[in-house]
């Protein structure tokens, strides 16, 4: 699976008829994750439906980013700060997979699903034994992404790993959407699998809990659950001289021009020109990314004046959701 261009958290709607089992499920579940837990099929269903136009309006304001970009508007920058300021409520809220049992009175797993027609979220069907053949069928005709086996001794760390690393079909399109930012050279280079471990690890590791690629200037926005903004620069080596010759022309001393040129550190120029920064530019230890040893690393935190308010980050959405409950 290649590395996610676009990664935003959201919700999870989960869907039995056993009170019980659902909240056994949901205690095992990370705590900043924000579950719905459904018994009903109606109410699954009225939750998930409205959904799919949310996510076409999402789909909309990060191509709309792109567009402005094409036409020397505005930098790409600015405009994901902004997006990221804006429709809090909405981008959060959206569920991205349903956990549906296969077994219930009202309908079965897979209509309910069916019933999702226009939903891009993860479908993942929860079977018991006598359902495993029909789970199979379902999943080589595409009408689910996932299938589990209910009563599996450790069926929550299967389904946490399903749910963190299975991309949906809204993620995918996102993906594509930030993909045309980006040079073939650029693209390349993300799609090598030892890079793109290694930038999930980073930002893993600096708590990104969501994130943008762009290719202009290249590297990653991310942002931590309690709206910290940090750039991610991403330089190959073939371009560290372009680099050093960018940074000569804004009075860079010789001794540090040397260290840009010889990979050991990085320059925060172009970042700080899609700002609009009249500031001097900050300079980076790099780190090389991946085992091809052709791109290098540098992390460069935004100052707080640059960043969205706090209150529109997902730490600050996620404390006014109510807690996690059985809807019965």
């Amino acid at each position: 699976m290649s590395f996610p261009l676009f990664h935003c958290p959201g919700s999870f709607s989960f869907l039995d008829d056993d009170p019980d089992y659902l909240q056994m499920l949901a205690l095992a579940l990370p705590d900043p994750w924000n579950v719905r837990l459904h018994t009903r099929v109606d109410d699954c269903l009225a939750q998930l439906q409205p959904e799919s136009a949310a996510w076409e309006d999402d789909a909309w304001a990060q191509q709309q980013i792109i567009d402005r970009w094409r036409q020397g508007a505005t930098p790409l920058v600015p405009q994901v700060l902004a997006y990221w300021s804006s429709g809090v409520r909405a981008r959060y809220a959206l569920t991205h997979a349903c956990i549906v049992d296969y077994s219930m009175p009202e309908m079965n797993g897979l209509h309910a699903l069916a019933a999702l027609s226009d939903w891009p979220g993860l479908r993942v069907l929860l079977t018991g034994q006598a359902d495993e053949q029909i789970a199979v069928e379902a999943f080589n005709r595409a009408l689910i992404d996932q299938f589990l086996p209910k009563q599996a001794p450790n069926l929550a760390q299967r389904l946490i790993g399903v749910l963190r690393h299975m991309p949906s079909n809204a993620n995918t399109r996102a993906s594509q959407i930030w993909r045309s930012t980006l040079t073939p050279v650029q693209n390349a280079q993300l799609r090598v699998p030892s890079t793109g471990r290694a930038l999930q690890q980073l930002l893993d590791q600096h708590g990104f809990i969501e994130h943008v690629v762009l290719g202009d200037p290249f590297g990653i926005l991310g942002r931590t659950a309690a709206g910290a903004v940090g750039w991610l620069q991403l330089e190959p080596t073939f371009g560290l001289e372009e680099l050093e010759q960018l940074a000569e022309t804004v009075g860079t001393d010789p001794a540090t021009l040397a260290e840009i040129r010889a990979g050991r550190q990085l320059i925060d120029l172009e970042l700080g020109q899609a700002l609009g920064r009249n500031t001097p530019p900050r300079l980076r230890p790099a780190f090389s990314i991946g085992q091809e040893g052709s791109l290098l690393g540098a992390l460069f935190m935004l100052d707080a004046a640059e960043t969205p308010l706090t209150a529109s980050s997902y730490g600050a959405w996620l404390a006014h959701q109510p807690e996690r409950a059985v809807r019965s």
